[in-house]
């Protein structure tokens, strides 16, 4: 394995001195790169996640284009129930579809827990390759869902503005919703231990959906397993975990075994530095439609983001992912202004 020429990703997470903080974007491998489009017109969603050279192509592209400091495999937090026998399409323009929505305990009893990592193989592979084609140039982050934001998808069977679906199988039926939640967290604790054997260097939760859960109920459904999925995973590499919106469990999760916890836009930095006690790395917040402002706003904004986290414990992302519409000029421009930065 070739030692890594840019470890500001990991100094961050270990909390170690760096010199300016790292920076990488969400979702930053896809939609808005040229590049990117040209494999989307020629392969389908899943062709292209599993297919090990594509990922590997597809996640090398921001490195090479915009020069972040961390490449993210290429994948889908829904392999995880594809991998527990339930089916996912990509509906183009509409998003991910799930025809067998999770009802009863016989759907959960049906699910395949044992061997559902072996099933997802081909993101392994993906990492082996992409690890040995960046030849240390940055690290590479593995990655899942949470089990929260997975349970919304297989009970909802698509996207929702509010998941009143799922909020409702967790409230009704609480039983039905916990063996669920544990079987995707034991299936995604496997995937990605077997994500770092293959050669991910720190890995990322999102909890996309964690933040239409009120604290009580945060805690009750999603802070469990996301707790069991960072303390199997934190003794071989960092955990960083991004539950979107749920700035209320900023305390509580600071206690835990994650390296960094990632924030949206909806909350300051002095904010997320108090309720943290400024104990844990942050990562986030820059609302990802302000890369649409003119490059010298956005040189601007990234400085007093900067400034206001400060450069310790902080690695600089956008708030969520990055949107199909944003120019790859203004997407490096905001790369830029972080590598540039001096206080």
């Amino acid at each position: 394995m070739s030692e890594l020429k840019n470890d500001l990703l990991l100094k961050a997470l270990q909390g170690e001195v760096v010199s300016r903080p790292p920076v990488w974007m969400m979702r930053q491998a896809g939609r808005y790169l040229p590049e990117y489009l040209e494999l989307k017109a020629k392969y389908d969603f899943f062709t292209r996640v599993e297919t090990p050279e594509l990922a590997c192509e597809i996640t090398l592209q921001p490195i090479d284009i915009i020069g972040s400091d961390a490449a993210i495999i290429f994948s889908d937090i829904l392999v995880i129930p594809q991998a527990l026998g339930v089916q996912v399409l990509m509906e183009e323009g509409k998003g991910p579809v799930l025809p067998a929505t999770i009802k009863t305990k016989a759907d959960i009893d049906s699910l395949q827990v044992q061997g559902a990592a072996e099933r997802l193989d081909y993101v392994c592979k993906a990492i082996s390759l992409t690890k040995r084609e960046l030849n240390g140039r940055v690290p590479l982050i593995g990655f899942a869902g949470a089990p929260f934001t997975i349970l919304c998808y297989m009970v909802e069977g698509k996207g929702s503005k509010t998941f009143d679906k799922a909020k409702q199988f967790c409230f009704t039926q609480p039983e039905l919703a916990h063996q669920l939640l544990q079987k995707i967290t034991d299936a995604t604790i496997e995937y990605l231990k077997a994500q770092v054997k293959a050669g991910a260097d720190c890995v990322q939760v999102f909890d996309s959906w964690s933040g239409m859960l009120s604290p009580d109920d945060f805690n009750a459904f999603a802070l469990p397993y996301l707790k069991q999925i960072s303390n199997a995973l934190s003794p071989l590499c960092p955990v960083i975990l991004f539950p979107k919106g749920s700035w209320y469990a900023l305390k509580e999760l600071t206690n835990t075994s994650v390296s960094a916890i990632g924030i949206d836009w909806t909350i300051t930095p002095a904010f997320a530095r108090e309720q943290t006690s400024n104990n844990i790395t942050l990562q986030g917040n820059f609302d990802p439609t302000k890369l649409l402002m003119p490059v010298p706003e956005i040189q601007n904004a990234v400085k007093k983001m900067i400034d206001d986290f400060g450069v310790q414990r902080y690695i600089v992302n956008l708030g969520h992912g990055i949107l199909p519409n944003i120019p790859v000029d203004n997407a490096k421009a905001f790369v830029d202004a972080v590598q540039n930065y001096q206080a």
